[in-house]
This record gives structure tokens, C-alpha cells and sequence, in this order.
């Protein structure tokens, strides 16, 4: 479970609050208009924001004051983050190791996550050599490695044709089966195409998630306006 216990975020004049659960295992759609506060939510999640107000919390645990890397979080950005000077392996290595050391062991493991999305034999390519969508396969395998029972997905496929991100959802549904994932998307037939329920967020408040389908198909006003 993933708990965002009378969460409040300030940044500024703007302030997110949050108040819901989300089970364990399940794909959960973050979605709203720009600068409403979604990926803020993500950051309050991961720790790179400060709380001003409320807990977060992870299974039992109390995640508060802990910062991002004791976090048991992996996060996957827009941009894949990755390193252009270090080769696929070693990007994906980094998901073990700060270091991106690629001992026999490590180099067994980075192998097995590439072959899992599809890129098995490109772990001596450079970012560069990979066309957009093989980049977020390679971000989904570092996330896999790092192997966190929680997954944030910060719009990872937002620059990706209908079709090839359509197969990326479908991806991230096989390979974090079993795992509480959130993931930010502009577009709805992403979250009705991988999420059973959807958060939506306006003005800096996050709603209580409700089963997809059954937002889109009655929405409330301001999803209303927002979907157009």
C-alpha cells in the first residue's frame, strides 16, 4: 500500500494536497492539466519534495523523513534519464549501483532486465544509438533491477507515437506486475488502457482514486472541461 496521509506540498503560491491510499499491486493513472500538481504528487511520493503538512507512508512504514535513495521507490522520468556518455549496460547498471560497476554478477542481472524489455544484445549501445522508444525500455529495465515494490512513472512516454507507447504500457502492466505503480499521462486512453484506477488532479488537489473506466464514463466537471 501507498499512503499519502493528509499530505500537503507547498512550492511557492502553490500548494498540493493529497489524501487517499492506493493497494498494493495496482496500476494507478495520475492525470489533470499542466501544473496542477501531478508530477509534484510523484516528487512528494518519491522524496524530492519536502511535505509541509501530513505522512507519507509505504506498507507499515512511515517514509516521511527519509530521503529519496532509502525510499523503496523507483521513479522513471520523462527522459529516461539516461547518462549519454555511459553505455546501456551501464546505464542500466545504475539501477544496483551508484557506481554503475559492472561486476560478472551485476552484468548477469543488467542482462537479464534488457532481455526482459526487449533489448537483449544492445547493452554495449550509447543512448544515442536507440531510438526513442528502445531509451524507455532501457529506463524501465534500470527500474526493474532496482527491483522497489513501488513504481513512479513521471509521463515516460508522453514523446512516443500512439502505437509504441500503447506497447510501452503494456510493457510496464508484464514486467511491475505484482508492484503499486503510479503513472502520470496526459491522455486517457493510456490510463484506460493500463489503469484500474485513476487519481485526478486540478487546482492542487489530487482525488481519491477511482476505477477508470468508470471516470471516463461519467466524468466529474473538471475532468469534464479538461477532456474537452
Amino acid at each position: 500500500m501507498l499512503r499519502f496521509d493528509r499530505v500537503e506540498v507547498r512550492q511557492g503560491d502553490f500548494v498540493l494536497r493529497a489524501d487517499f491510499a492506493v493497494a498494493t499491486g495496482v496500476i494507478t493513472a495520475i492525470v489533470g492539466p499542466s501544473g496542477s500538481g501531478k508530477s509534484t504528487l510523484l516528487g512528494a511520493a518519491a522524496g524530492f519534495l519536502p511535505l509541509s503538512a501530513g505522512r507519507v507512508l509505504m506498507g507499515d512504514k512511515d517514509v516521511t523523513d527519509l530521503p529519496p535513495g532509502d525510499r523503496p521507490v523507483s521513479v522513471v522520468f520523462q527522459d529516461g534519464n539516461l547518462f549519454p556518455h555511459l553505455d546501456i549496460a551501464t546505464n542500466v547498471a545504475l539501477g544496483l549501483h551508484p557506481s554503475g560497476r559492472l561486476t560478472r554478477d551485476t552484468r548477469a542481472a543488467v542482462e537479464g532486465a534488457l532481455k526482459r524489455v526487449g533489448l537483449e544484445g544492445f547493452g554495449g549501445r550509447r543512448p544515442s544509438e536507440l531510438s526513442g522508444g528502445q531509451q524507455s525500455r532501457a529506463a524501465l529495465a534500470r527500474a526493474l533491477l532496482r527491483d522497489r515494490p513501488v513504481v513512479l512513472l513521471d509521463e515516460p512516454f508522453a514523446a512516443l507515437g500512439p502505437a509504441l507507447r500503447a506497447g510501452m504500457l503494456a510493457l510496464v502492466a508484464e514486467v511491475f506486475a505484482g508492484r503499486t505503480v503510479l503513472i502520470v499521462s496526459h491522455a486517457p486512453e493510456d490510463a484506460r488502457a493500463v489503469a484500474a484506477e485513476t487519481v485526478f488532479v486540478e487546482g492542487g488537489h489530487a482525488a481519491k482514486p477511482v476505477p477508470t473506466d468508470a471516470l471516463f464514463d461519467d466524468p466529474p466537471p473538471g475532468l469534464k472541461d479538461y477532456l474537452g
